[in-house]
């Protein structure tokens, strides 16, 4: 069952070539920040193409509760009038933050270094996932949390009310805990300085200096240290938000499996550390080419093009690559399915810890749609069957995960036979165009 209703069975059915141009909605990652950091801000932060999927409407009531004033004019254009820096209100109810672990780990972290108390919780997914990884560095500034064993929620935290600044290497790369610390830093005095090993999304840091917070980024060897100057006078910002490069995954990727197709997806944020699917794409030797390449809001931006490429090879992905594409294996391990040759994923232990455990999820539904698939804790690898090689035909779980669900839909699209899955309910969650978009370039989707 999804978190927000009845299961809704879902299946896709092969179809014929797709073509036609894919509008994808606005980034999610990004989305999320503009909501809270313009809830930081004093003044009207003015957002275009902000994505409108649930997890990202749950962050705009979550800023309303902390007292921010929260305005959607339509057609993805919202104002956010800011409190500042330390002036979330108590919330008066829980915080409910549906299936967003990107939300409701960024507004932990906001929220930590004030002295105020609020209780979060989620749908079944969230409430199963760890928290601690975020919670404990918390603990660091001051903050207090009361939580389910796991440290899972629902959760309480007990903001600090003399925030200490802190000193924290990230143990594993994980963009939402550098954030979490990142946001919590803004409220305590003096010098918060947050170290990575490896480098992951920097849309945070790149969006606090554009609302005016100081921050440094150095490469070292220690590593990524990112050296933030707590209590800003954060100024409202117009922000416009890119496409969102791990929902334009499924268009793409579904043209280059699917005979005939050719699918131009425009303006898609191309931030190199969010970018590595597209790379580990071109390194198979899918037909994918960028047009139109431009800056906008701070960010480069492409038209992808998508068409369908029959000789695609396994590859073993650069460890290195995960973090700038860790949302994105679940539809490339699908893609691999079509290549020839084995396609080894390693480093990507974070994929047990999303929504769902992805690399279980993909790797059951793969092999009942005749896939063969290997893991590992940390590692797992397809054997492609070869262009149009994959049987399908099953009904696979989708685990209460957006992208598990979409991953499948691909699969169908250019499988032998129709693949299910049991919920394509969690789809809404952050992409709640995906069947009409996919619909209007040809797929066949259908429901029951």
């Amino acid at each position: 069952m999804s978190g927000h209703g009845t299961p809704t069975p879902m299946t896709s059915n092969r179809c014929g070539p797709l073509s036609g141009v894919a509008e994808v909605p606005g980034d999610k990652s990004i989305s999320h920040r503009s909501l809270i950091l313009g809830a930081m801000a004093i003044g009207e932060t003015k957002i275009t193409g902000l994505l409108e999927g649930e997890d990202v409407l749950d962050t705009a009531k979550a800023m309303q509760a902390f007292g921010a004033e929260v305005v959607n004019h339509g057609g993805g254009s919202w104002s956010v009038f800011g409190v500042g820096v330390g002036g979330f209100a108590e919330p008066g109810n829980v915080i409910d933050c549906g299936n967003s672990g990107t939300g409701v780990r960024l507004i932990m972290g906001a929220m930590a270094t004030q002295p105020i108390t609020a209780t979060f919780t989620g749908d079944a997914s969230l409430n199963g996932r760890p928290m601690a990884r975020v919670t404990d560095p918390l603990a660091l500034f001051g903050a207090q949390t009361v939580g389910r064993k796991g440290g899972r929620l629902p959760m309480t935290i007990v903001g600090a009310a003399d925030p200490v600044p802190v000193r924290y290497v990230v143990p594993v790369p994980s963009a939402q805990v550098k954030s979490a610390m990142l946001l919590a830093g803004l409220n305590a005095p003096g010098k918060t300085v947050i170290i990575e090993k490896e480098a992951t999304r920097d849309h945070s840091e790149r969006m606090l200096a554009g609302f005016g917070a100081e921050i440094t980024v150095e490469e070292t060897n220690e590593g990524r240290v990112i050296t933030l100057t707590g209590r800003p006078e954060l100024k409202p910002q117009v922000i416009v938000v890119p496409r969102d490069p791990s929902s334009a995954a499924f268009p793409v990727c579904a043209a280059i499996i699917t005979p005939g197709s050719d699918v131009l997806v425009p303006g898609i944020g191309l931030n190199p550390t969010r970018a590595g699917l597209f790379t580990t794409l071109r390194d198979m030797g899918a037909d994918l080419t960028y047009e139109n390449e431009r800056t906008e809001g701070g960010e480069p931006v492409a038209d992808l093009r998508a068409r369908y490429s029959p000789n695609m090879k396994g590859i073993e992905v650069p460890p290195h690559r995960a973090a700038s594409m860790i949302d994105e294996y679940p539809v490339l391990s699908v893609v691999a399915a079509f290549a020839t040759g084995d396609t080894l994923m390693a480093g990507v232990k974070e994929l047990r810890v999303k929504e769902s455990d992805r690399i279980d999820a993909m790797a059951k539904g793969l092999r009942a749609c005749g896939v063969s698939v290997d893991e590992g804790e940390d590692w797992w690898q397809v054997t492609g069957l070869g262009p149009e090689g994959v049987p399908g035909g099953a009904t696979c779980a989708s685990e209460l995960d957006h992208r598990i669900a979409m991953a499948f839909m691909v699969l169908g699209m250019a499988a032998q036979n129709p693949v299910t899955v049991d919920d394509g309910g969690p789809i809404s969650t952050s992409f709640p165009i995906f069947e009409p978009l996919m619909g209007a370039l040809g797929a066949k989707l259908s429901h029951g």
